[in-house]
């Protein structure tokens, strides 16, 4: 409704100021500091003043006493130094709101055909999932609901590194450290004993550390990945065994926080299927690499530094002096290695040509890889040229218009780098929707880190965040933090309900421990580096996940009373007129109302600004009002029977926002807590 009803204004206020100034400028949509200034503010005067060279309070009010009638606006007024204040019909609003077409209209407005890509999670398949890629893939999972809310179509992958240096050292290490084939290597992988993912974890430690005492050992790495590329020998199967018995690990990760995927690609068939060569082709061809033959890159293939916008300081060429060969030949980014390797941004390239169909003739094979309690197919890239019959059932992935990439903040250059590579190839277009949808890093509290049992040395108990580090091996894993907030919330829960089982406050608690931990990251900016702490996550007050959902529960409980009491409710799109609505709709019922109506609104500038936290921040905003509309209205005691049913009709329209709020989010919402 507040979508439908801004669009209105917006059409409404542009073609009246395009007719009598002649051209107009651009209608932006505020929302007002303070309540009592109205619903929404127009600030268009001020463009209008320079143009017209008039003082923006007199256009406001010229304005204001001339713009025609708008359906469901009932005044537009001058205010300060030239803003147009606009308020609602509140009557007329509250009962279109509730009305089911409200919804409808609302998506609308806004649905939009072309597909949208959405790479998100993406770890290294070489060891148990941690902290840090839990707050990827919330934020990526999240943008893809915030996009599917909003009408759009939207293909989550999830890409798969399955060839790269981090896969390469666990299987150097089951090789040259432990001797185990890739049939050992296969059977402890299915033993229902042995977690694969964490034995990895603590083998990925040790190699490393084999790495720094015997930097000769760093052959073993130089052999694993050039048998890895190649396909070929005992290295390249365990690299397989590996990758694909930890991938299912992470999967199951992440569908314990609600995380799912259309197609997982992988980066084998990248060269496999020749992605890599074609891409690399097109390169060679339109000049955008070039063979080094002087200097520390001889032999490399490279792009030149001065194509990439956001190279680390002192890398990119001054306009006005330019590097030096030598420091030229340092700022250059290494594509092809002078082994004949691909660097990961090589790879990375390819990918991103094929996820905008810029890869004529190449696309994957596929295979079904699980299909999750929701019913969601998941696929994953093959390059079985058999599995024609699963290639026919496979939808068709890639080919977006837009693709968001979810990596962290320390990928900028590297993700500026693949931009650069679609600018050289003539691709503006693509570059430009080529979004690096980046996040600052996750650490821990020092109260977290002892909670874990991790041991601090003085000066970082005094950090305000710790951080950690998964190649040495000093880190959380994304099932022990998951664990642990679910064991805490359910001793939480079973204070709470004793009459409850321990089954009921099960699953309570796991509904509570992903709402707490998804809404922690989604709070917080993507430019926030977040301290995690248990207790502020896992708070039932506060800016928090479990607040949000103990806000529903509360609705809930009023509707269900009410039901147990009275029978079921009156339908509230048909049961009151705009008048009654007028009559008993005080300020306090209005903004909670008007807060709820604003979710899609608030869906869609998140989603426009690339930034979760402001969605975060509206359904807390929602939650808090409710929370004062329980405290201060006692509905299920008013005896008034017409206000009593406004006060029930705003509590299950609060609710039914509220739950989509969550669901958008990603957050589950309880029926008890």
């Amino acid at each position: 409704m507040f979508l439908a009803l801004e669009e209105r204004l917006r059409e409404s206020v542009a073609s009246y100021v395009s007719a009598k100034y002649g051209s107009g400028a651009p209608v932006v949509v505020e929302l007002p500091r303070r309540p009592e200034f109205g619903e929404l503010a127009l600030p268009l005067c001020f463009g209008l003043a320079k143009r017209l060279r008039r003082e923006p309070r007199k256009i406001a009010e010229e304005l204001a006493a001339n713009l025609p009638a708008i359906a469901g606006i009932r005044s537009i007024e001058a205010a300060g130094g030239g803003y147009l204040n606009v308020r609602f019909d509140r009557g007329a609003y509250a009962l279109a709101a509730l009305s089911p077409a409200a919804a409808a209209a609302d998506k609308a407005k806004i649905a939009d055909k072309a597909k949208i890509i959405v790479e998100h999670t993406n770890i290294n398949p070489n060891k148990a999932a941690h902290i840090g890629h839990l707050r990827n893939a919330v934020l990526g999972d999240t943008l893809v609901r915030m996009l599917r809310a909003l009408g759009r179509e939207v293909e989550a992958q999830n890409y798969i590194d399955n060839t790269g240096v981090q896969v390469a050292d666990v299987a150097a290490a089951f090789h040259f450290l432990e001797r185990r084939s890739p049939q050992a290597v296969a059977a402890l992988a299915a033993d229902p004993d042995i977690a694969f993912d964490r034995y990895c974890w603590d083998l990925y430690a040790a190699v490393s550390r084999r790495y720094a005492e015997r930097p000769q050992s760093l052959s073993w790495r130089t052999q694993a990945l050039s048998a890895i590329e190649s396909g070929t020998g005992e290295l390249a199967a365990l690299g397989r065994v590996v990758s694909d018995a930890i991938v299912d690990r992470h999967l199951d990760t992440m569908l314990r926080i609600g995380v799912e995927y259309d197609v997982l690609p992988r980066e084998s068939e990248i060269l496999g299927l020749e992605f890599w060569a074609a891409a690399f082709a097109l390169l060679k061809q339109r000049k955008a690499v070039y063979l080094e033959t002087a200097g520390k890159n001889a032999g490399c293939w490279v792009m030149p530094a001065e194509n990439f916008r956001d190279a680390p300081a002192g890398a990119r060429p001054d306009r006005e002096r330019p590097l030096d060969e030598e420091a030229a030949a340092s700022a250059s980014k290494v594509i092809v290695r002078s082994n004949g390797t691909v660097t990961y941004v090589g790879k990375d390239i390819a990918y991103q040509l094929w996820k905008f169909g810029l890869l004529p003739g190449k696309d994957f094979h596929y295979a079904p890889l699980r299909r999750y309690p929701s019913g969601r197919q998941a696929w994953v890239s093959t390059a079985d040229a058999g599995a024609s019959a699963a290639d026919a059932a496979a939808p068709a992935f890639g080919s977006g218009a837009e693709a968001y990439n979810v990596i962290d903040a320390r990928q900028a250059y590297l993700q500026d780098v693949v931009r650069a590579a679609l600018r050289l190839l003539g691709y503006e277009r693509q570059a430009a929707r080529s979004i690096h949808f980046s996040y600052e890093m996750v650490a821990l509290s020092p109260r977290c880190c002892a909670e874990l049992g991790i041991e601090l040395a003085e000066e970082d108990r005094k950090r305000p965040y710790v951080e950690v580090s998964g190649r040495k091996g000093l880190g959380v894993k994304a099932d022990d933090l998951i664990d642990r907030l679910i064991d805490t919330a359910y001793e939480e829960v079973r204070d709470r309900h004793e009459d409850l089982s321990e089954a009921a406050c099960r699953e309570i608690a796991e509904q509570i421990a992903v709402g707490a931990l998804r809404y922690f990251m989604l709070r917080f900016t993507r430019t926030t580096v977040i301290a995690f702490d248990f207790a502020e996550a896992l708070a039932f007050e506060g800016e928090t996940g479990p607040y949000l959902q103990y806000a529903a529960v509360r609705a809930k409980n009023i509707l269900r009373k009410f039901e147990e009491t009275a029978g079921a409710p009156p339908d509230f799109s048909t049961a009151l007129s705009p008048q009654a609505w007028s009559r008993h709709l005080d300020e306090n019922l209005w903004q909670l109302l008007l807060t709820a109506s604003r979710s899609r609104w608030a869906i869609s500038r998140a989603a426009a600004a690339g930034e979760p936290a402001q969605l975060a921040r509206h359904a807390f905003e929602l939650a808090r009002t409710f929370s004062n509309f329980y405290h201060q209205y006692p509905v299920l005691k008013e005896a008034d029977r017409e206000r009593q049913t406004v006060l029930l009709s705003i509590a299950r329209y609060v609710l039914d926002e509220l739950k989509s709020l969550l669901a958008v989010m990603g957050i589950p919402a309880p029926d008890a807590m």
